[in-house]
């Protein structure tokens, strides 16, 4: 979960020094910029900017462009209803920095319990102030907040699934040559689309982990992972339990690489886990984090049952030309703790924001060259840390037994958990005590030799045509 972001903080210390570059792509030529024209209709056009995908990155980045007078925006959503598998955790910085009501927050989390493979557990929570918390969400609830948002700043909604994308040969260079997207537009309960097509000058790719503009830009291929989740709908005597309390368990039974979860939701529990190794047996992992979870789902209704492929890195290309990728279509989940949806927000905000800047208030269109040279390298230099931190951690502690069992002694120290809960809910690397550094590095050697001595040995499985698949 979220709170292991920054469990060995001697880690984040050494690797918050990095500062990675933009990604490298092939550079473009200026382009070329339509005429000016004194007629009324020439000065009545506006360039149409279509954000491709309605959840938290494409929501917040359209409700950027649709503010900016010079720009028509499009927000192209298939389900409005839309109910993304996930966990629905967010930090308390994104509650004030998107002006997120908490209405729209289920419940505000402020204990956990890290249960070990041998299920030795960990209560986490002292080091919270009594306004702090991790807000549980549904994200048909919060990604229809955001989506509302941006339609009325002015956002024109299209209920449709975008299929294709014809992109010309010059789109690189040629300002007048522009886009054709081929969708379904889908009535209100109806299931049958209406084929259309629609010109537009410039995409955001907010379309998740299968994305379309991924594939039609030429994006690359990622690992994923499957995450795998059902509601369970328990007693409300059994939910006073979760409250305010989320669980995160670990052990080869639950994944093999990663960790299974029980967080509280408004009426019920969402209990999860997913893999990137091992994703075949995803059902055999899911059944065991509810044997694990216990007497205290026991009885409980499964009302939903959600699946959804999760990216592991960023795309090989985040940029082509006009078409730019956010959240989940450009790769921005973290390693470890799983989190996505507040850099979803963030890397949607930011991109529109640098792209809206070089369009000069609709006077002109940005080159691939200067939408990489701001959105992208801003995103990097603000985040890569992070990313790379939490991928670390995850090969270190989610490899094996042993490991997992140290992680959870780990967790039993106040620092870390101090260190843990101020990065993640804040967003920011927290200056940590080199003294307490020092510490924690014998206490990391301690546990692990603990761990392994221990733990038992992990299962063995074999995947290789499975495990070789991308997206």
């Amino acid at each position: 979960m979220k709170f292991t972001l920054l469990t060995l903080s001697t880690l984040a210390t050494t690797i918050a020094a990095f500062t990675p570059t933009s990604s490298s792509f092939v550079k473009t030529t200026p382009v070329a910029h339509r005429a000016a024209s004194s007629s009324s209709t020439s000065l009545d056009m506006k360039y149409k900017v279509a954000v491709v995908g309605g959840g938290p990155s494409g929501a917040c980045a359209a409700e950027i462009f649709a503010q900016e007078k010079g720009i028509d925006t499009v927000l192209f959503e298939r389900k409005m209803d839309n109910a993304k598998p996930c966990g629905g955790a967010i930090p308390l910085c994104m509650i004030g920095e998107f002006d997120i009501p908490e209405s729209t927050v289920d419940r505000k989390v402020r204990r956990m319990k890290l249960i070990s493979p041998t299920n030795v557990e960990v209560d986490i929570g002292d080091t919270l102030q009594p306004n702090e918390y991790i807000g549980m969400c549904r994200r048909e609830i919060m990604d229809k907040f955001l989506r509302d948002r941006a339609i009325s700043y002015g956002a024109e909604a299209v209920q449709g699934l975008v299929t294709s994308i014809d992109v010309p040969a010059d789109h690189r260079s040629n300002e007048n040559s522009r886009y054709t997207l081929h969708y379904q537009e889908y009535a209100e309960g109806t299931s049958a689309g209406v084929p259309k097509t629609m010109d537009v000058d410039l995409i955001v790719g907010a379309d998740g982990a299968n994305s379309r503009v991924a594939k039609a830009m030429d994006a690359g291929e990622y690992n994923f992972a499957i995450a795998f989740q059902e509601r369970i709908k328990i007693s409300e005597e059994k939910m006073k339990f979760y409250e305010e309390m989320a669980e995160m368990y670990v052990g080869d039974d639950v994944s093999p690489d990663f960790y299974g979860w029980v967080f509280p939701k408004y009426d019920h529990v969402g209990v999860g886990t997913g893999t990137v190794v091992n994703r075949p047996a995803i059902k055999q992992y899911q059944k065991a984090i509810r044997d694990r979870a216990g007497e205290k789902i026991a009885g409980g209704k499964i009302i939903k049952v959600e699946a959804h492929p999760i990216p592991e890195h960023y795309r090989p290309r985040r940029v082509n030309g006009r078409m730019a990728l956010v959240g989940d279509a450009a790769g921005y989940v973290t390693k470890c703790s799983g989190e996505g949806i507040y850099f979803a927000a963030k890397s949607g905000r930011m991109a529109a924001e640098a792209i809206v800047k070089l369009m000069e208030g609709g006077k002109r269109l940005p080159t691939q060259e200067e939408i990489e040279r701001t959105y992208i390298a801003d995103y990097d230099k603000l985040y890569g840390p992070t990313y790379t931190v939490l991928d670390i951690l995850q090969k270190v502690f989610y490899s094996n037994n042993g490991a997992r069992e140290a992680f959870v002694e780990l967790c039993n120290s106040k620092y870390v958990q101090q260190v843990t809960f101020d990065s993640y809910l804040y967003k920011k690397v927290q200056g940590n005590n080199p003294l307490d550094d020092l510490k924690l590095l014998g206490e990391t050697i301690g546990c692990l030799i603990k761990g392994y001595s221990i733990a038992k040995p992990d299962a063995e499985f074999s995947n290789p045509v499975e495990s070789m698949k991308r997206l």
